[in-house]
This record gives C-alpha cells, sequence and structure tokens, in this order.
C-alpha cells in the first residue's frame, strides 16, 4: 500500500494567528446580493390563486431566466410565467464562483470520457454558447461584468506537471503553457510549479448581478415573474394541458420547463438523478494597491488548481480575492438545509490555503463567507428530457459549471417543447440520462468513499485507489 503523504498546503502552512486574524471580521452573508444595485432586486408578488399561460418556468436562477428569455424571443407573442420560490437568483446562481466557461461537458476529459464521437460538436457549440453569452450585454442592454480572462490552471504538486504538459498536447483552443518561472511571473504564487492558461474558454462574471440583469431584460420582454411562489406538484389534464400547484395556488399552460436545480424535482422520475452537495467560499476586503502589486495576476484569469479537491478563485472588478472549493460536503438524506451552510473548519481551512497560496497577503481579512448546494449528477454534467406528452421538459445535474451551460440548457428545453429535431435534441449528450443515485444509506457511504478516496489520491501523486478505478471503469469516475 502506498504511503499517504501531504499536500502543499499541510507542508507550507502558514501560522494559525494570521489564519484567525484574517477570519476575525468576516460575517455570514453572500457577497454578490449585497453588491447588486438595489434597483435592480425589487421585490416582485407572488402567484395568489389561478393563473393560466402558455409556458411556465419553474426556478429562478440561470436556467429558468434563460429558459423565460429566450421563450419570448422566439415567439414574443407567447405568455411565459416564471415562478420563483424564494428570489430571483438567490441560490447558486447567485453564489458561485462566476466562472463562465464554455465547456457543456464538465471539461473535455469528462466528455471524451463519455460521448468521443461528439466532442468536436459539443465544444464548438460550447463556444458559441459563451459568445451568447458575451454578446447578450449588448443584444440586451444589460451588465454582468462580464470579462472574456480565460482560465489559469495551476500544478502546486510535481505529479500535476505531467498532467498539465498532456492537457497542453491534447487543447482545441487556444491555450499557453507556462513553465514555473512563467506561471510565477503571472501570478505571483510560491505553490505554482507550471501554468496552463486557456485564454478564450472562460469569462468571469458577478454572479447575481447576471441574475438580476437576465430578470430585467425578460420583464422588458413580457415575462411575468412571481417570487416566493413555491411548486408543489404538477397535474395532467384532460386537453392535454399542465397545471402545475404551487402553495398559494394553480398556473395552467400548454407547457412547462423544470429549471429547479438541486431542489426536489416535479418529477418523481428524478428525484434521485441528483444529489446536494455544499460548496464554501471566502471573499476578501478590496485589496490595496499593494497587495495587488504582490500578487501580480494582471490578466486576471479565474484560476484553479489541479488537485481533486481543487479551489477556484479570482478577482472581483473592485480587487476583492473569492476563494472557495477544496470541500465539497454531502449530508445523508440528500437535503437542502441552511444549517449546512455554517461549517466554521472549512472556512479556517480554506483561509489557510489562501495564505499558503499567497503568503504575501498576511493581514488582509476575509469580509465575506457563504456556502451553497451545486446539484451533483453521476455524469457530472447536465441531463435533460421530457415527460407528459413532450408538455414538460426539464434540465438539470449541472455538477458546478451551469453558469454558462444553463443558457444551452435552456435552449434544449424549449427545442423539446417544440417537439422538432434540432441539432442540439440530436446529441447523445442531450439524449443519454445518466445513472440515478442510490437511496440512503448507500448513497452517503458511495458519495463520502469517493471523496475519501479522491482526496487520499492527491496525497499519493494522484494514484486512483480501486474504488476509483472501478467507477473510472464504468463511467462513473471524476476528477477535475
Amino acid at each position: 500500500m502506498s504511503a499517504v503523504g501531504t499536500t502543499v498546503f499541510e507542508r507550507q502552512a502558514p501560522d494559525a494567528r494570521a489564519v484567525a486574524h484574517s477570519l476575525e471580521q468576516t460575517r455570514s452573508a453572500v457577497f454578490w446580493s449585497e453588491d447588486v444595485p438595489a434597483r435592480l432586486r425589487p421585490h416582485r408578488p407572488s402567484l395568489r390563486g389561478s393563473a393560466t399561460a402558455d409556458l411556465v418556468v419553474v426556478g429562478g436562477g440561470y436556467c429558468g431566466l434563460w429558459t423565460a428569455l429566450l421563450a419570448k424571443e422566439r415567439d414574443p407573442g407567447r405568455r411565459v410565467v416564471l415562478i420563483e420560490g424564494h428570489r430571483v437568483g438567490w441560490a447558486a446562481s447567485g453564489r458561485n464562483g462566476g466562472f463562465c466557461e464554455a465547456s457543456l461537458t464538465h471539461g473535455d476529459e469528462n466528455g471524451e470520457r463519455r460521448w468521443p464521437e461528439e466532442m468536436p460538436q459539443l465544444r464548438r457549440l460550447g463556444m458559441e454558447n459563451l459568445d451568447a453569452i458575451e454578446a447578450a450585454e449588448e443584444r440586451y442592454g444589460v451588465d454582468f461584468q462580464f470579462e472574456r480572462t480565460g482560465q489559469l490552471a495551476v500544478a502546486v504538486e510535481p505529479h500535476q506537471v505531467a498532467w498539465l504538459e498532456e492537457a497542453a498536447t491534447d487543447a482545441h483552443h487556444e491555450t499557453v503553457l507556462l513553465d514555473r518561472e512563467a506561471v510565477q511571473a503571472a501570478v505571483h504564487s510560491p505553490t505554482y510549479l507550471a501554468g496552463l492558461w486557456e485564454q478564450r474558454t472562460c469569462g468571469m462574471v458577478h454572479p447575481a448581478l447576471m441574475a438580476a440583469e437576465l430578470a430585467r431584460a425578460a420583464e422588458e420582454r413580457g415575462v411575468e415573474i412571481f417570487e416566493r411562489t413555491r411548486a408543489t406538484g404538477i397535474e395532467s389534464e384532460a386537453d392535454g394541458d399542465v397545471t402545475v400547484l404551487t402553495d398559494a395556488g394553480s398556473i395552467r399552460a400548454a407547457h412547462v420547463a423544470l429549471a429547479t436545480n438541486v431542489f426536489p424535482s416535479l418529477l418523481r422520475r428524478n428525484r434521485l438523478m441528483t444529489v446536494p452537495v455544499y460548496d464554501y467560499v471566502l471573499m476578501t476586503e478590496p485589496l490595496s494597491a499593494e497587495q495587488r502589486a504582490a500578487i501580480g495576476w494582471r490578466d486576471r484569469q479565474g484560476i484553479s488548481d489541479m488537485a481533486n479537491q481543487f479551489h477556484y478563485y479570482r478577482l472581483t472588478q473592485d480587487d476583492r480575492l473569492l476563494f472557495g472549493g477544496y470541500d465539497a460536503i454531502y449530508h445523508y438524506g440528500g437535503r437542502v438545509d441552511p444549517r449546512y451552510e455554517h461549517r466554521p473548519e472549512v472556512w479556517e481551512r480554506l483561509a489557510s490555503h489562501v495564505l499558503t497560496t499567497f503568503p504575501q497577503l498576511e493581514g488582509a481579512r476575509f469580509s465575506h463567507r457563504w456556502a451553497g448546494a451545486i446539484d451533483t449528477s453521476t455524469q457530472f454534467t447536465s441531463f435533460f428530457g421530457h415527460a407528459r406528452a413532450r408538455r414538460v421538459a426539464y434540465a438539470a445535474g449541472f455538477t458546478g459549471l451551469g453558469v454558462a451551460s444553463a443558457r444551452f440548457a435552456a435552449e434544449v428545453m424549449l427545442d423539446l417543447l417544440g417537439g422538432t429535431l434540432t441539432e442540439r435534441t440530436q446529441l447523445e449528450m442531450v439524449r443519454r440520462k445518466p445513472l440515478p443515485f442510490p437511496p440512503e444509506p448507500f448513497a452517503a457511504a458511495g458519495i463520502n468513499a469517493t471523496r475519501w478516496s479522491l482526496d487520499r489520491a492527491d496525497r499519493t501523486e494522484g494514484r486512483r485507489n480501486l474504488l476509483l478505478r472501478t467507477l473510472d471503469a464504468v463511467g462513473l469516475g471524476f476528477d477535475s
């Protein structure tokens, strides 16, 4: 059996007093939501009583908002109603890191493993989708704070350097392979051994602002949005219409698009298709000019490391540092519960990892900490389908990469509801469903054993144990 080693974050751990100091003034709040102007976060009414529509969209995150907006573009005369159980963009769409990536398959490696023959097409569609999001700011007169920075993958352990070199050889878009000297010249971190900069496949956005602006654009085109309106069920009518039941009324419509993300599907068949995995984030106060100079980072790329348990981080427009990832926590029973968002030991670990990555930021303070649930599927990327004689369409399972792919998913759902074959609906990636997760207690045992194994691989030069090799062999393997 291989000896279990340490990671750079243990070998170069900062002083515990520096970590404690960095967290002294941190409060539990989502920075992105607080940073959206009040005029873009109006309190919308709840639905009361019964209503009718041509299309009902369930869910006010990116996927639902894009679906409503694009539906109006396809048919401006269509009555489109969107209902949201809380407030627009309050869940994953307002809490993520803002990495808007072209990949529709959670990276090329995951896609090549599952849909190798379609990957050239999926890469093209992914870039077209990202280009459309960038162009949306001008098209709709909105501001997502979109920056086409690209993304920098960094090796922080010796064995990860070879992974980067292999990825550079297989790259299909503009990439720059950086050796140790070059990567540290780009971003000053003593942990970096090499880097791969994908220059065009990723943009940075302001997550909550993107949701708010999509809602504004949709309403300007006639979409009706009801907040604090929780969908509780779905019923088929004798004439083929579908009625969405809510906690205070109902909406009857010709078509329904389900964009409920991590929350339980209104279709029983999909209840085991996703599980919620909690992700945790820290945000610093704005960095001073001296601190910015100390870390470099002139090109403002989104950054992630190559570990299985990876970190992701980026700069905001006012030069705050967002740092998240590493711990991905599944709770027994697969529930979404606000109590799971409070984990002081995780934030201490993240703060320690920030100071290992950028020791020159010692003395900086974190202003915000928060968490959110990711809708994870067994294929680690979104899946699609329809029900009730094509009156209902759904998309879910984005597994943390939904900022951009939610727009693609919206197009797929509208195609499915339209009932005509399109390039998107003919994709095997769209037609194939992932395996469901097993019920408890098997789900918790399997997920937590996999997470333990991924952590062990990070400590044994990337070597995957029997469990991970078995999952790879049956198409359920995952690495970052």
